[in-house]
């Protein structure tokens, strides 16, 4: 499989390049040249996943090592069926990823992906400064994948004051010395715009790899539970996905091209619902961010956005181009009536306020004594508030513990930490901090890296 950049701009790539490289050169995204056909997956989650990621991966040594890789890294999870489905109606369901060890649907992937680098670190005798952002459970999930892995210092950027504590503190209180959490004082896209910025510009200095969903590896583990379950429920299904960045409903886009039934899927926004507005009027207008109770879709730039548009304009590298200078310029993405239409053909969008959010976490539990996390009653609110024939699949991308404040005010209980999570709340804490500046992160990677 070889892999080309939205942009244009980079020679294709083996899978391998792209897994460490994250960004393309040009500032574009890697995408696959082809997009191969669904296999039939195995019963088994695990070996499912190994099924689906082989063809993107092949002919690298790495697809023969897969089965081995993904039967470790899900067999820590901590539900025997790792992304159970939990039927809630006749047609209705919750998709539950928050069973790995960071509660988020993060860890679906990035805990694969941790391993995939030190591997292809190992057989080129190189090393990685990994380096992320994170608008809540990115960071922890990536920081897991890769703490204490030799070869590898891991760098993760999260806006200061603008996650939950139990967030916060997934990150802060890791003590294995190559992790690194930087608290930026401003926004998730200062700390985006950061990451894209360093790699662009400081990769001569320092061999710089993405966990962020612009690596690749990260969207193809994902498409693996759209693609499993779309085939276990065995007739077209909606999933509706609360979505900030549009990685993780760009997963299942991926699986629906690649053969998997899903009838439609459905972008559940919160305050920041600049993707909802575009796909409901082909608008996208960047405004300042609104800090919300679901932080994970505090974002005004969705970077998986690109992949997504590469497609519906033909794989014309020099439309992506001007896009994407007018959205920088002019903070604004207006879409051709062709591609809006393609784009409202393929996806529904709804959002919700933080009042709307805590009212649905408060009558989902009370009603059928269900908890739901911000984001997850997000995406619940959204299902209900546009019904559509055949079965509903809402995905559950956090544990309510993640977020006691919230859940606490809506249920009047606060959800409790998994058992081996207790002592989370009263772990000393690590925290380097930034100005929003590339300067400083550079000196910080350098002083890392020395």
């Amino acid at each position: 499989m070889l892999y080309v950049s939205t942009r244009g701009g980079a020679p294709p790539r083996e899978f391998a390049d792209i897994l460490l490289e994250g960004l393309a050169p040009d500032g574009g995204l890697y995408v696959p040249k082809e997009i191969p056909r669904l296999p039939p997956l195995p019963d088994d989650y695990a070996s499912a996943v190994a099924a689906l990621v082989r063809p993107f991966v092949e002919p690298d040594p790495l697809a023969g090592e897969l089965e081995e890789m993904v039967a470790d890294v899900y067999g820590r999870f901590r539900h025997p069926d790792v992304a159970p489905l939990t039927q809630v109606d006749n047609d209705l369901y919750v998709l539950e990823l928050f069973w790995g060890p960071t509660l988020s649907f993060k860890d679906y992937a990035l805990q694969l992906v941790g391993p995939l680098f030190q591997r292809v670190l190992e057989r080129e005798g190189r090393r990685l400064l990994v380096l992320g952002a994170t608008s809540g459970d990115t960071g922890s999930a990536a920081i897991e994948g890769c703490r204490g892995l030799p070869g590898i210092e891991i760098v993760i950027l999260y806006p200061e004051g603008a996650v939950s504590e139990v967030q916060r503190r997934q990150m802060t209180t890791v003590p294995d010395a190559n992790v690194h959490a930087v608290a930026v004082r401003g926004t998730f896209d200062d700390c985006q715009r950061l990451v894209k910025q360093a790699f662009t510009t400081l990769g001569d200095r320092h061999p710089l790899g993405a966990v962020n969903s612009i690596n690749w590896a990260r969207i193809v583990a994902q498409s693996a539970y759209y693609a499993y379950w779309a085939q276990r429920l065995g007739r077209p299904v909606r999933f509706v996905v609360p979505t900030g960045n549009f990685g993780n409903v760009y997963a299942a886009h991926l699986a629906r091209r690649m053969g998997a039934e899903i009838s439609k899927l459905v972008v559940a926004n919160n305050a920041n619902h600049g993707l909802a507005d575009l796909v409901t009027t082909g608008v996208l207008r960047v405004s300042a961010v609104e800090h919300t109770f679901a932080p994970a879709m505090d974002i005004q730039v969705p970077s998986n956005l690109e992949r997504y548009l590469y497609e519906a304009v033909g794989e014309s590298a020099g439309t992506i181009r001007e896009m994407q200078d007018v959205l920088v310029r002019r903070g604004i993405l207006q879409l051709p009536a062709e591609v809006h239409a393609r784009l409202r053909e393929a996806f529904d969008a709804g959002w919700l306020t933080d009042a709307d959010i805590v009212a649905t976490i408060r009558r989902v539990h009370a009603e059928r004594g269900i908890v739901l996390d911000p984001h997850t009653a997000t995406a619940w609110a959204v299902a209900e508030r546009a019904p559509a024939p055949g079965p509903t699949v809402v995905v559950g991308t956090a544990h309510p513990a993640k977020f006691p404040e919230v859940v606490e005010e809506a249920t009047g209980t606060a959800p409790a930490l998994p058992q081996d999570l207790a002592g989370l709340l009263s772990a000393p804490e690590r925290i380097r901090r930034i100005e929003p500046d590339l300067d400083a992160l550079a000196a910080l990677l350098d002083e890392v890296a020395s």
